[in-house]
């Protein structure tokens, strides 16, 4: 009875996913001094966009320096990323809501 079966199975394995950015190991202590830098000037720039964003074009500009400020954040320079983001907000909310009535 066992012979009138004959079955065949297989097992599909798909290769494991890497969810991470970095895909090579590299030393961050030697790098860090370089990567920094690279932010700490996207970071100048992101908060001048978001200030001037206060006085022109705040919602163009507003925009345009958070998303250079995400930039920043991700190169390194945490603060000055930090405070264009929230410049660039401010920025935006007075634009929209609060110049209307101006």
């Amino acid at each position: 009875m066992e012979d009138d079966f004959k079955e065949e199975t297989a097992a599909e394995i798909a290769a494991p996913v890497n969810l991470r950015r970095d895909y090579a190991v590299v030393d961050r202590e030697a790098d860090r001094d370089e990567v920094v830098g690279e932010g700490r000037g996207m970071g100048y720039l992101a908060l001048a966009l978001s200030i001037i964003s206060l006085f022109i074009l705040p919602v163009i500009l507003g925009a345009a320096g958070i998303i250079v400020g995400f930039i920043a954040r991700r190169r390194g320079a945490n603060a000055l990323g930090a405070w264009a983001i929230g410049i660039g907000a401010i920025s935006i909310i007075l634009g929209i809501f609060i110049m209307p009535f101006f």
